[in-house]
């Protein structure tokens, strides 16, 4: 055992003394064992965690067995992720957290997603001749970089429903950043496949070794610059990152590495955490609940599920008809996406997204036999919206997702990001910053002049695709899924509700399925066995298809008579376990 891991299992002791007294004098936990499965379902009693990495996991464990909340755990698996999954998430990107609080039956939604520079505007990425700039060119430096949420999202998290010191929760990534961990073969694998990871001094000194080579699986990588980052975190909270030290840091690497930005203290110390009310819809007697904007998550989620109640899904089961009626309710809810959702502080939504008989009209127009091809947005029952452009959907891989359920019944759906994998390469204080600002449109209009809703504007947050989920049943949690995989998380997602729900799968069976999923284009199909002979039954029924690598993270806890069933995504190296 590491001296890592080590003070992993230690950091129950440490809580413990710093917890409240209540906490503090309650009796040593019983002899137990603890169900741990990499890739089947696990069933716990008290209380779970599902995260990307074993150590996340192992981290958010230990902060729940010292009595502390979902939210006290979402603090310490957030931080071990930075540390171990830095390609995905962390402290220089932002998120977005559904809270169940079960003391008050409440489900809150955080938006901690990234902001633009106050001062930035529609031409932000357009070059000197007013053309939109390439992404490779907008995403690698200073430029591509928004105002960071993650740490006032965790400190908010803490503040509202946090039960355990706070210093206490950032301790197992601190020793974890001393003493080094093993750099995994997922990580060594996106090191040496990441393009441009090596452009930047500080970048390459921490992901390569000293004759340039990328690291190698096994390696034991220390991060001392992130431990005395996280010391500060620990004393003085979020405070650093938007008016101090940390905060210039992060200025300062945006506007003088290459392709610099504009960001400005300024820019920094006007950031918020936003409270949201969630975006629900009803499906087949339960909520199922998620993020609003600027996050598209939610409602494309809920446009797909409202049109397939349309039909049978329970009574076919999956096959064929299955599949053909979700690609071809996702193509409807993309080319919504696409033209309607965007900052609902910038842009006027359309209120009508998931209205009954609005969706009622959009499943009228899928045929079970042939495929629609591309499909048009709707026209809600609102007018402004005819004059907007719509956008093109882009793929991310920079994106986790962790589920938690506490032993008082709260539960945490989080989704994080740093946007594309390694942000914008850009590196300060031990932490990748993100290139989030290129999840715009870098066209502003169209050719007919028409505004894309998710244009640059200056302080605007650029629209998401992810999707923390909950479900509940009769007000009560009975699902918490999600996904990082860019704008794939919204089928990925949607998929496995359908799965649990309409089809009572095991959730590992449920997210082991084979991905299917369009965004009004060609249908994408998973590849690997079998994958031709679907993609030819498919094209019988008119799509177009694309065999490829559809590598989701999914994470998710069913919680039924007071039983926790988690699982873990096969595609990726994530654990979920639970007492």
């Amino acid at each position: 055992m590491t001296k890592a891991r080590r003070g992993l299992a230690l950091v129950a002791a440490l809580l413990a003394a710093t917890a409240p007294q209540a906490l503090a004098e309650a009796p040593a936990q019983p002899e137990h064992t603890r169900a741990i499965a990499e890739r089947q379902s696990v069933t716990a009693e008290t209380h779970m965690v599902a995260a990307a990495h074993p150590l996340a996991t192992e981290a958010g464990l230990a902060i729940l067995e010292a009595g502390g909340t979902a939210a006290d755990a979402a603090v310490a698996v957030q931080l071990v992720l930075n540390l171990v999954e830095p390609q995905s998430s962390g402290l220089g990107g932002g998120g977005f957290v559904v809270h169940w609080s079960a003391e008050n039956a409440r489900l809150a939604t955080y938006d901690g997603r990234e902001r633009a520079p106050l001062e930035a505007d529609e031409t932000y990425w357009l070059d000197e001749d007013g053309e939109p700039v390439d992404f490779w060119d907008a995403v690698v430096g200073g430029r591509s970089v928004g105002v960071p949420g993650t740490p006032m999202l965790l400190e908010t998290l803490h503040a509202r429903h946090g039960r355990l010191d706070w210093a206490a929760l950032v301790q197992p990534a601190i020793d974890l950043a001393e003493e080094g961990f093993e750099v995994s073969s997922r990580l060594a694998g996106a090191i040496a496949d990441a393009r441009e990871l090596d452009r930047f001094d500080e970048t390459r000194a921490y992901f390569f070794d000293a004759d340039g080579a990328p690291l190698e699986a096994g390696t034991i990588l220390q991060n001392p610059a992130f431990a005395e980052t996280l010391r500060l975190y620990a004393a003085e909270g979020a405070r650093p990152f938007y008016a101090g030290e940390i905060a210039e840091a992060i200025v300062e690497a945006v506007r003088t590495e290459e392709n610099n930005g504009i960001l400005t203290i300024e820019d920094m110390t006007a950031y918020e955490v936003v409270e949201r009310e969630p975006v629900c819809i009803e499906y087949r007697g339960r909520d199922v609940c998620g993020m609003g904007p600027p996050s598209s998550g939610a409602l494309t989620i809920g446009q797909i599920l409202g049109m397939l109640e349309a039909f049978d899904l329970p009574g076919m089961g999956p096959g064929m008809e299955a599949n053909h009626l979700f690609l071809e309710a996702s193509r409807l809810a993309f080319a919504d996406r696409a033209l309607y959702m965007a900052d609902s502080d910038y842009v006027d939504m359309p209120e009508g997204l998931l209205d009954r008989d609005y969706l009622a009209e959009r499943a009228a127009l899928i045929d079970p036999e042939r495929s629609m091809g591309r499909a048009e947005a709707g026209e809600p029952p609102w007018e402004a919206a005819r004059l907007l452009a719509p956008d093109a959907p882009r793929p991310r891989e920079g994106t986790t997702h962790f589920v938690i359920a506490d032993a008082d019944g709260n539960m945490v759906s989080a989704t994080t990001t740093i946007e594309t994998g390694f942000g914008s390469r850009v590196m300060t204080n031990g932490f990748l910053l993100n290139n989030e600002l290129t999840d715009f449109s870098r066209a502003p209009r169209d050719e007919e002049g028409r505004p894309i809703a998710n244009r640059v504007e200056g302080g605007k947050r650029p629209r998401s695709s992810m999707a923390p989920t909950v479900v509940l049943e009769d007000g009560r949690p009975l699902l918490l899924s999600g996904s990082p995989g860019g704008i794939a998380i919204i089928p990925y997602t949607a998929w496995s509700v359908i799965r649990i729900l309409d089809w009572e799968m095991e959730p590992q069976e449920a997210i082991d399925q084979r991905h299917l999923v369009n965004f009004n284009g060609p249908t994408g199909i998973e590849a690997g066995p079998e994958a031709e002979v679907l993609a030819e039954a498919l094209e019988a029924l008119g799509h177009d298809t694309d065999i490829r690598d559809l590598n989701s993270g999914l994470h998710v806890i069913r919680i039924e008579n007071g039983r926790l069933t988690g699982a873990a995504d096969k595609r990726r190296e994530g654990v979920a376990a639970g007492d």
